[in-house]
């Protein structure tokens, strides 16, 4: 496993800046092993919900979990306001830093991950193609 450790500053859009990131690193299979920090804006998908829903306000970032690779992010994320009071649900773009969010990303070049339409859901769903860990053995000589 590789280990990525990246800090983003205010104003970044953190989903966007996550996929930025696996394209510029090119990440087939991460995965976030730890992440916190602040939100100034938080736009968030609820379960069961065609859209986002946008709040503006100051939110501490207690966990975000999920997949990254060049093919597309999914991440779900829970935050707190000013009260404690804790919501979370699908990571959407528009997710801005307050002051700062550091993140800890995990690579596996076992896997890659993709992103392909699952006729039964209609979404694109998480595809894993997991590679050979046996050695290529070179062919007897003659």
């Amino acid at each position: 496993m590789e280990i990525f450790a990246i800090r983003l500053k205010s104003n970044e859009d953190l989903r966007q800046s996550l996929q930025n990131f696996a394209e510029k690193e090119n990440i087939t299979a991460g995965f976030i092993l730890t992440a916190i920090g602040s939100l100034k804006k938080a736009t968030i998908r609820f379960a069961n919900q065609d859209i986002s829903t946008v709040l503006s306000d100051k939110f501490e970032i207690l966990s975000l979990n999920g997949t990254i690779a060049t093919t597309g992010v999914h991440l779900h994320i829970a935050i707190s306001d000013q009260q404690g009071k804790t919501i979370g649900g699908h990571l959407s773009d528009g997710c801005i830093i307050y002051t700062t969010a550091e993140i800890v990303i995990g690579m596996s070049e076992k896997f890659t991950f993709l992103r392909t339409l699952d006729e039964q859901t209609g979404y694109k769903e998480h595809e894993i193609i997991t590679h050979s860990t046996q050695p290529i053995l070179e062919k007897e000589r003659v």
